[in-house]
């Protein structure tokens, strides 16, 4: 009977000793490669055993830090619709008042309030159902195609990124935005609460700008009775191109911009806050709301006179024949010419009240989801 039961149990004894000898071998291995690198190395055990293990698996280590596209898009697209509820009013102001050629408004208060005085309160969120979906998708565009240029741009062998590379990966980034999105969608704005209909997602921004230049809330009255209608009668009166309107300075504005922002975002957060893309740190919302208010300042100022040229082509229509802007340098002389380079940063108040804050938002609630994924997928893994 013992004899039959050590017969029996000695092939399990011998696999399980095999089996030991198998997973007790490489890390028998790493350690006489470890006690090799510590020996040979002048630095503490600590420093060593780190720079051993990042000397590892290199790529690896680039690949486990790297955020992936859809979840840059995925953030940027919920900070879009908190974004679009908070700050819809002075979107609404600053389109009135680049429009106002007879000085009908003195100011941003001056207009918010006539505006409300004749029209309704209601009037200064004229448009937020089809903003919050522009600004859905062109945050999601922006900040996945950015990640995705950012990924190309990339050191192969360090995984690194120059500023160069993220200067041009948000130009890039911008300049999609703008030929995809951006400029449809300002042509097509609804024009009040009574329109019903979801706008398509990219024919809105040539629209916007026609349907928040009508004044009044009666559907009777307004040419354009909604985005929709809007998209149809430019396409039937202008042609197809009509909803590219203004491509030239769209495109001009917003790859500066956002080549400007991308590049300041990331240089704030690390000088700030010591925050590196995939370190698993998170950050505070008002840390967050700082750095993308900061980042979102300059690209207005330097980018006035394009938003101001931008409005105006987009605005016009071919009513009566002939169009007034020939294009983006012809608007830039005629609006110089006719009411002084002032003009050609009209609006800026209300861009700098509107860009700057809104970029707080957004980076406010993108910051919070993607420091959420770092830290369950990356900083738990290296625990």
């Amino acid at each position: 009977m013992g004899r039959s039961q050590l017969h029996t149990k000695s092939p399990n004894v011998l696999s399980c000793l095999i089996l030991t000898l198998s997973f007790a071998f490489p890390v028998l291995k790493q350690h006489l490669l470890l006690l090799h690198h510590l020996r040979h190395s002048k630095t503490s055990i600590p420093v060593a055993m780190k720079d051993f293990q990042a000397n590892k698996n290199p790529q690896a280590e680039s690949k486990k830090t790297t955020i992936p596209p859809y979840m840059k898009a995925i953030s940027g697209s919920f900070g879009g619709i908190v974004e679009a509820c908070c700050l819809q009013p002075i979107d609404v102001i600053k389109t009135r008042l680049q429009l106002d050629r007879m000085g009908n408004y003195k100011g941003i208060v001056h207009c918010g309030a006539t505006v409300s005085s004749t029209e309704g309160v209601r009037a200064l969120w004229k448009g937020l159902t089809p903003f919050a979906t522009h600004l859905t998708l062109k945050y999601a565009l922006r900040m996945g195609s950015n990640a995705m240029l950012q990924s190309a741009f990339k050191d192969s062998d360090t995984g690194t990124l120059s500023n160069k590379a993220r200067f041009l990966s948000g130009f890039g980034a911008g300049v999609l935005e703008a030929l995809v999105i951006v400029t449809p969608f300002e042509v097509i704005y609804p024009p009040s609460q009574y329109n019903p209909s979801l706008v398509w997602s990219f024919i809105v921004q040539v629209v916007k700008i026609r349907l928040q230049q009508q004044r009044g809330l009666s559907r009777e009255l307004l040419k354009y009775k909604g985005p929709i209608h809007c998209a149809h009668t430019i396409i039937r009166e202008e042609g197809l191109f009509g909803l590219w309107a203004g491509a030239a300075p769209t495109v001009m504005r917003n790859g500066t911009n956002q080549a400007a922002m991308f590049t300041a975002k990331n240089a704030f957060d690390v000088v700030l806050w010591k925050k590196h893309e995939g370190d698993g740190k998170v950050l505070q919302p008002w840390q967050s709301m700082i750095s993308g208010f900061l980042a979102g300042t300059a690209g207005p100022v330097c980018t006035g006179p394009f938003d101001v040229v931008k409005t105006r082509l987009m605005a016009q229509s071919r009513d009566g024949g002939e169009v007034k802007y020939k294009g983006m340098v012809h608007a830039i002389r005629t609006i110089y010419a006719e009411e002084g380079l002032r003009a050609l940063w009209k609006g800026l108040l209300p861009r700098l009240m509107r860009i700057p804050p809104g970029q707080a938002i957004m980076w406010a609630v993108a910051d919070q989801i993607i420091g959420l994924y770092e830290r369950r997928y990356f900083h738990s893994a290296a625990l």
